[in-house]
C-alpha cells in the first residue's frame, strides 16, 4: 500500500495501492465506502474524476516519466512534479451541460537540477518542493516565481557531531529529500532518515534531528501545538515535539587559585557567571515524545484525524488504527461514570 489522502470531512479517507486500487474507508469501522467528490490522481497522466469513478478528463502521457507528487494551487490550478520540472496545470469544468473537465499546461518551472520527490502547500501563498539532491525550494503560488533556494540541509549539523574521516561532501543518497510538511510557519524536511525544521520566514534551519529513524523516512505530517509525525522503511511512527531552546546558557568560571586565598582586586566575587553563545541558527530541537509500534514492515504513509485519532498504512498489508491514550480513557470513564448514575 502507498498512499492514501483525506476527503474534506474527518471521517473517511481513501488508500491507494500498486494493484492499481483505491479504497475509500470509514474512519470509525474500516468498512469500505462508495461515493467521492471529484478528485485527482497523478501517475502517468492527470486525471480528473467523478464520485462515481468516472473520468472527467487527463492530459497526454508524460514522457519524462509520471507524476511523483501532486498539489493544489489557487485559480483551479495544480502544480506536479514531473522529473526535474514543475508543471503548473489548470483544471476547468467544460461546457454547460457537459460532465467533462479541460485540463490545460499553463506554466513549467524548472529551477531543480535533480528529479523532484515531493510537494507541499505552506499556505494559500506558498509552497515547497524537494529533490533527490537535496534541493528545497520555496515557491510563490500565485505567480510560480521561486522565493527562496537551500541546498544540503544536512551541512547544518555541529563538526562534533562528524568524525573528521567522514567530513566531506554527503554522497547524493544521503542528502536526497524524502519528503515534506509545513505548518505554515515552518518547513519540515526528511533528509534520508533525519529531520530538518527549516524557518520561512529567517530562512534558516532552527532545530534538526539526526537519525530520527532507522531508515528512510516516508511520510510525515504536523500536529497542532508544534508537533510533528514521521514514519519510515524501519517500522516505525515517531511523534516530536518542537521546542524552543534558550540562545545562552550561564556556565560558571572560577576566578582562579589566588583568588581562593583573597589575593588580587578586592570585591572581586571568587566565580562569576559567563553566558556562552549557542549556535545563532539552531534556536529550538526536536523531542521524541512517542513511538508507535506494530507495523513489522515499511510504514509508507498515515492519515492524521484529529479526535478520530491516527491511521498508518503499511508494506505488512496492515492498516492500524491508533488512538490517543489519555483522551480514550476519559471518555472511557465518563462512559462508565455515566452508566453508575443511570443504574
Amino acid at each position: 500500500m502507498n498512499g492514501a489522502k483525506p476527503r474534506v470531512q474527518q471521517e473517511v479517507f481513501a488508500s491507494a495501492c500498486d494493484d492499481g486500487s483505491v479504497i475509500i474507508w470509514d474512519v470509525q469501522t474500516l468498512t469500505v465506502l462508495q461515493s467521492l467528490d471529484v478528485w485527482l490522481t497523478g501517475g502517468g497522466e492527470l486525471r480528473v474524476w467523478s464520485h462515481d469513478f468516472k473520468v472527467l478528463g487527463e492530459t497526454g502521457c508524460f514522457s519524462d516519466g509520471g507524476i511523483a507528487a501532486l498539489v493544489e494551487l489557487p485559480k483551479n490550478c495544480v502544480v506536479a512534479a514531473i522529473g526535474r520540472d514543475l508543471r503548473v496545470f489548470k483544471c476547468n469544468p467544460g461546457a454547460a451541460g457537459s460532465d467533462m473537465w479541460d485540463i490545460s499546461e499553463v506554466k513549467c518551472l524548472s529551477a531543480h537540477q535533480e528529479v523532484i520527490r515531493t510537494l507541499a502547500n505552506v499556505n494559500e501563498f506558498m509552497f515547497v518542493s524537494g529533490s533527490h539532491a537535496g534541493e528545497l525550494i520555496v515557491w510563490d503560488a500565485l505567480d510560480w516565481s521561486l522565493q527562496a533556494y537551500e541546498k544540503n540541509l544536512s551541512h547544518v549539523a555541529s563538526p562534533q557531531d562528524v568524525p573528521p574521516e567522514n567530513k566531506l561532501l554527503p554522497l547524493q543518497e544521503e542528502v536526497s529529500i524524502q519528503y515534506v510538511a509545513s505548518d505554515g510557519e515552518c518547513v519540515y524536511v526528511a533528509v534520508c532518515r533525519s529531520l530538518y525544521v527549516y524557518n520561512l520566514q529567517t530562512k534558516r534551519v532552527i532545530a534538526y534531528q539526526k537519525n530520527a529513524h532507522d531508515s528512510d523516512i516516508q511520510h510525515m505530517a504536523t500536529l497542532p501545538n508544534r508537533q510533528l509525525v514521521s514514519c519510515s522503511e524501519d517500522g516505525s511512527v515517531r511523534i516530536w515535539d518542537l521546542r524552543s531552546k534558550p540562545q545562552y546558557q550561564a556556565e560558571s568560571v572560577p576566578a582562579g587559585f589566588f583568588s581562593m586565598w583573597g589575593f588580587g582586586k578586592p570585591g572581586k566575587p571568587s566565580n562569576h557567571a559567563v553566558k556562552k553563545a549557542a549556535d545563532p541558527g539552531i534556536i529550538a530541537s526536536l523531542e521524541l515524545i512517542g513511538d508507535l509500534i506494530g507495523h513489522s514492515s515499511s510504514v509508507q504513509m498515515f492519515l492524521y484525524f484529529q479526535d478520530h485519532g491516527l491511521v498508518t498504512c503499511s508494506a505488512d498489508h496492515l492498516i492500524i488504527l491508533w488512538k490517543e491514550g489519555r483522551r480514550e480513557s476519559r471518555l472511557r470513564s465518563l462512559m462508565l461514570f455515566s452508566k453508575t448514575r443511570t443504574k
